[in-house]
């Protein structure tokens, strides 16, 4: 028989990689949301409660991404019941670190795990996208691939997603560095213009191509002189104070590459192993200098999945 019960757990993860804007992603397992579901016979989905370092988020369910993406399973599926959640927060609001899609995940794998015939991990990603939704305005998967798939992750397309998950070398890692600030992300999209300059077009295309062709060929000089976003990052970098100083910071002790996470205003820097904690304490310090306290973890770039914590 199916559990009635299941708890299941989704990384953060860093959206945009600065080249791949809506389309490139990590996931990030030293941070994650946990969902807890629990089968109801009364259809649709009641949010019981809402813990952990974020708590006045929505109860009702078609304004809760998790809420919102069980909806949708349960209208694809046509099921004949319904579930009762619980949601433990460990990611902060508006953090860049794909809290909305971690939530999302988390509840569709749960869910998943009840099905007598469980959904494709595509399916999956597609209800967690109407999820994403909620928080963000439109739907996109740079968050919500990663969080369910691990690792890399390039997303094509949005009705029907085809998802690459990308080698990268082993030796390199991510340094995460969460300044104490909140950036909504349909703030930081609203504030995009909706021209791009032809040489930028030309310039980002270049570097996404040959930022993934790097990772496929262990190419690290590659991956750092492509790791540079011309595009998105002048838009977005006015909404972080310090972020110039962090950056250069980064670069500076040895860093392939820094820029924003998703919206932000958590910053990431991709370095090799050996350099990773002299690039974290430069980019904490940098912010401590405009008097901004931050978060910071070291991670590596392929880590899991969304996963079944528990079932009963």
């Amino acid at each position: 028989m199916s559990p009635t019960r299941v708890t299941a757990f989704a990384p953060g993860s860093v959206a945009n990689v600065a080249i791949g804007f809506d389309i490139l992603g990590f996931s990030v397992d030293a941070v994650g949301d946990r969902v807890t579901l629990t089968r109801s016979n009364k259809p649709g989905v009641n949010i019981t409660s809402i813990r952990g370092v974020v708590q006045d988020l929505p109860l009702e369910a078609e304004k809760n991404t998790a809420g919102q993406a069980l909806l949708a399973l349960i209208k694809m599926r046509e099921l004949s019941f319904g579930f009762e959640m619980q949601i433990d927060k460990g990611i902060p609001l508006s953090s860049g670190l794909g809290g909305s899609a971690a939530s999302a995940v988390a509840a569709v794998v749960a869910a998943n795990a009840m099905l007598d015939a469980p959904l494709t991990r595509i399916e999956l990603l597609k209800v967690a996208m109407e999820g994403e939704a909620v928080a963000s305005g439109s739907r996109h998967a740079d968050n919500i691939s990663p969080s369910l798939f691990g690792g890399l992750v390039l997303t094509v397309g949005i009705d029907n997603p085809r998802v690459k998950q990308i080698p990268v070398p082993e030796v390199i890692h991510a340094v995460i560095v969460h300044p104490h600030l909140q950036v909504s992300t349909k703030a930081a999209r609203a504030i995009l213009s909706r021209t791009v300059n032809m040489s930028d077009f030309v310039w980002q295309t270049a570097n996404l191509a040959g930022f993934i062709s790097g990772c496929y060929t262990n190419d690290l000089d590659l991956i750092k002189a492509s790791l540079e976003d011309v595009i998105i990052e002048k838009q977005r970098q006015v909404l972080i104070p310090g972020f110039i100083d962090v950056r250069a910071a980064a670069l500076e002790k040895g860093a392939l590459g820094c820029s924003i996470s998703g919206a932000g205003p958590t910053v990431f820097a991709l370095c090799l192993e050996r350099d990773t904690r002299a690039v974290r304490d430069a980019m904490v310090q940098a912010f401590a200098a405009h008097h901004i306290e931050a978060d910071k973890w070291i991670a590596p770039v392929q880590s899991g999945g969304a996963h079944v914590v528990s079932s009963e």
